[in-house]
């Protein structure tokens, strides 16, 4: 990355639903990870309720490393999307499994670090230090994804590449992060309100699923343009 910040562009907020639109396939991925989510919630949950809830951890780390994969394959469509080219489900498919092992790597890198912090957080006895620490590690790991999906960067160097990318243009990232924060909270609170139990479990289950499908389908826009302008265009 050289010269200087460039200006912070929002219109991919809005860009980003017709892209949606026009090319559905691109939940494909993130709703099969929302549905694997749901499963994995009531399998694990009928598993380790007998055992206090033991290995309920282990699932839940299955669960996170599943949707940043399946986050990574719909980064790769809509970067290719939002640059013009003409692009399939399948094309996204194959480079994220040329991809794959860089992209597990770093989703794994991602969650450790979390955990690091969190860990430390607790063991030093000073108030919501805990919480500060983890917001500070998901912040500048905000790239991880696109820097492995998009960039090619494995592992450790998809973890340093999102740093460096958030160090270089915080304002992008603080607004990245705001936006995708305010989604994947509300709109599944939305969906809690409104549907509840009225479809039973599964139907509002399913409900939840496609909701957090559609959050990461839409956010896959803007986190795919924030990382191309950040670490391949020269200013």
């Amino acid at each position: 990355m050289r010269g200087g910040r460039r200006g912070v562009d929002l219109s991919i907020y809005g860009r980003a639903l017709p892209y949606l639109f026009r090319n559905p396939s691109i939940l494909a991925m993130p709703l099969l990870a929302a549905v694997l989510d749901m499963l994995f919630t009531y399998v694990g949950g009928v598993a380790t309720d007998p055992l206090g809830g033991l290995g309920s951890g282990i699932f839940g780390m299955i669960v996170q490393i599943v949707y940043l994969f399946a986050f990574g394959v719909a980064i790769i469509q809509a970067n290719n999307i939002a640059r013009g080219y003409k692009t399939k489900f399948d094309d996204a498919w194959e480079e994220a499994r040329r991809k794959a092992g860089g992209i597990f790597l770093a989703a794994i890198g991602f969650q450790f670090i979390v955990w690091v912090a969190a860990y430390a957080g607790s063991i030093i006895p000073v108030p919501f230090l805990g919480l500060v620490l983890q917001l500070l590690a998901y912040f500048f790991l905000i790239l991880v994804i696109p820097a492995a999906s998009i960039g090619g960067l494995p592992g450790g160097l998809a973890l340093s590449g999102s740093i460096r990318a958030v160090r270089a243009n915080p304002v992008p990232c603080v607004i990245l992060a705001i936006v995708f924060v305010l989604l994947w909270i509300g709109i599944p609170e939305l969906v809690t309100i409104y549907v509840g139990g009225r479809f039973g479990f599964f139907g509002y289950a399913l409900i939840l699923a496609i909701s957090r499908a559609i959050v990461l389908s839409y956010m896959s826009f803007p986190f795919a343009t924030t990382y191309d302008d950040i670490a391949f265009k020269r200013w």
